[in-house]
């Protein structure tokens, strides 16, 4: 071979070797592109995830910050309820002729109570008649009571209360129950007796 055509041979391999490289770099380059763009949408998927978790955050906290000063301050209003009826109940103060006044002023401060609570997104559960539901309701008692369908709430021993649309305190209840079968026989026995 003359050393024209050996130039013009190791020219094209260059070029061939050049050309191989350059088909490399580009899968290599668009490899490397892809990973950086996969990698670029997963932190800011994790941006966006992470800015939605921090919106919850702030908006519990302004909503639910205050809820253990709530839950506690159901103990005043408990407390006002049993001092009214004590009062009322008292047989040496019943004869009092200012106990009227005296029971109207504790009405005023459990409603004026009430009020705030209510401006607060603080509500009273409601139980007349409704059926008992474990996430509002604790039963404390079964009732017998043949008028009422059973699992039905006959008596509120204790009012329970939600923060907006978290339970607070469950209102603690007396469930209705038919009478036992074996106790209407033994007490129509002992009535025959």
């Amino acid at each position: 071979m003359s050393e024209d055509n050996e130039k013009k041979v190791n020219k094209e391999e260059t070029i061939q070797s050049e050309t191989s490289d350059n088909k490399l770099d580009e899968t290599s380059l668009e490899k490397k592109f892809k990973e950086t763009e996969d990698k670029l949408l997963r932190s800011l998927a994790e941006i966006e995830n992470q800015r939605r978790r921090f919106e919850k955050e702030i908006k519990d906290a302004f909503e639910f910050g205050s809820f253990n000063f709530a839950k506690e301050s159901l103990a005043i209003l408990d407390n006002l309820a049993r001092a009214k009826n004590a009062i009322k109940t008292d047989e040496i103060l019943k004869t009092n002729k200012d106990l009227d006044k005296f029971l109207d002023n504790i009405s005023i401060i459990e409603k004026d109570l009430i009020s705030i609570f209510e401006k607060n997104g603080i509500k009273k559960i409601d139980v007349n008649g409704k059926k008992f539901d474990p996430n509002f309701h604790q039963a404390m008692a079964e009732i017998e009571d043949d008028n009422s369908e059973i699992g039905t709430i006959v008596q509120e021993i204790q009012p329970g209360y939600m923060l907006s649309e978290r339970l607070l305190r469950p209102a603690l209840v007396g469930v209705a129950k038919k009478k036992n079968s074996k106790n209407e026989a033994k007490s129509e026995k002992k009535e025959k007796n």
